[in-house]
């Protein structure tokens, strides 16, 4: 007697793309992706002619922050200057004064110093009124074309938590709230009153120290 073959029956795939679709959301919704944490700058644009000017800034409104290519950071106005080897020492380990104070000592000139930015009187409206600030103070940050991504982040880092400290300062002694609760005219009023006034150069081969 002959065998019959049985026919395999075939597998419905017709939801298989859906499955596929739902699964590809799901990953793409809980899934953490890698991203690079940095900060934000605008680049000025670049030099339309040969005989382009740049602006001539005072020395004593100037603080210079200069990154080797052994990732040492060298700070210097006309107070002197200070060398930091690592990114803990810039946070102020040891017997460092963080890289943040030092900034803020600079912007700041609470003791109306010569060697530090020179103060002018300015009124930002109340509560604020008219006190005095370093109007004309900038902040230098170069680097070598071979600094490591990690050592700019991080001087970049204290440069910016300066002024986010003033401004949170600011914030609690006019307004008696966090900078974070401020209305958005409040903190813009904060902001003029502490601008960010950083200049960054082209990377150049500056070598070490």
């Amino acid at each position: 007697m002959a065998k019959t073959s049985r026919k395999v029956p075939a597998l419905n795939a017709s939801s298989m793309a859906d499955i596929s679709f739902l699964l590809l959301t799901f990953f793409l919704l809980v899934s953490n992706m890698d991203v690079d944490s940095g900060l934000a700058r605008r680049l000025p644009p670049p030099p339309q002619t040969e005989e382009q000017t740049s602006v001539d800034v005072q020395r004593r409104n100037l603080l210079v922050v200069l990154v080797n290519a052994g990732n040492e950071t060298m700070v210097q106005n006309q107070h002197g200057s200070e060398w930091y080897a690592t990114a803990e020492e810039l946070r102020g380990s040891g017997s460092k004064v963080a890289l943040k104070d030092k900034v803020k000592e600079f912007v700041l000139n609470t003791s109306n110093s010569a060697d530090l930015p020179e103060l002018t009187e300015e009124d930002f409206g109340a509560p604020i009124g008219i006190v005095p600030v370093t109007a004309q103070h900038v902040i230098s940050i170069q680097n070598d074309a071979t600094t490591s991504y990690k050592t700019y982040i991080a001087v970049q880092n204290e440069v910016v938590r300066a002024y986010n400290e003033l401004r949170e300062e600011g914030a609690r002694k006019y307004f008696n709230t966090s900078y974070e609760e401020l209305t958005k005219e409040q903190q813009d009023q904060i902001n003029e009153l502490y601008p960010q006034r950083i200049s960054e150069a082209e990377p150049k081969n500056y070598g070490g120290q």
